[in-house]
């Protein structure tokens, strides 16, 4: 589950919402990101791993991340959101489609320089935290983070 950039799985069925709470909470604790671009496909499907992976963004340890949120924006034009504010790690999530009426939901996580994280640049890191079961603990709400919402249209006009 945990390649490709990030993760990836058919659901209902391979992978669970709750996938993206940990995934946001372990790539913030991984890389001390104080502030993460999450942006998404704005399906129906995508909408619940949206929500979580910013909500474990925000609650990982002591990190207090910033979280902008951009939901309904392409990947190609989130990607040059991101890379238009270096350093600013991202998250981006989409799925398709499959004729037995599952969807292949994929969670592409970029370094703070805008390329797709590989093994040896945080997946393998990421996968070791969650096999050790090491994944990050909410914390008080005085180190918790913040989530702003942007308009794709927002976006789009700022890169």
């Amino acid at each position: 589950m945990i390649r490709d950039g990030g993760a990836v799985g058919r659901f209902p069925g391979q992978i669970h919402e709750g996938v993206a709470w940990w995934l946001g909470a372990s790539f913030v604790a991984l890389t001390a990101a104080p502030q993460l671009g999450v942006g998404g496909d704005g399906r129906p499907v995508t909408a619940e791993f949206f929500r979580r992976l910013c909500r474990g963004a925000v609650n990982s340890h002591h990190h207090a991340c910033r979280v902008t949120a951009i939901d309904g924006i392409g990947e190609d034009t989130f990607l040059a959101y991101v890379r238009s504010r270096r350093p600013l790690p991202g998250a981006y999530l989409a799925a398709t489609d499959s004729p037995d009426g599952t969807h292949l939901v994929r969670i592409r996580l970029y370094d703070a320089d805008g390329l797709l994280l590989q093994e040896d640049t945080g997946l393998a890191g990421l996968r070791r935290m969650i096999a050790e079961d090491r994944v990050p603990i909410p914390v008080s709400d005085s180190a918790r983070g913040t989530i702003e919402h942007l308009a794709p249209a927002t976006a789009e006009a700022t890169t």
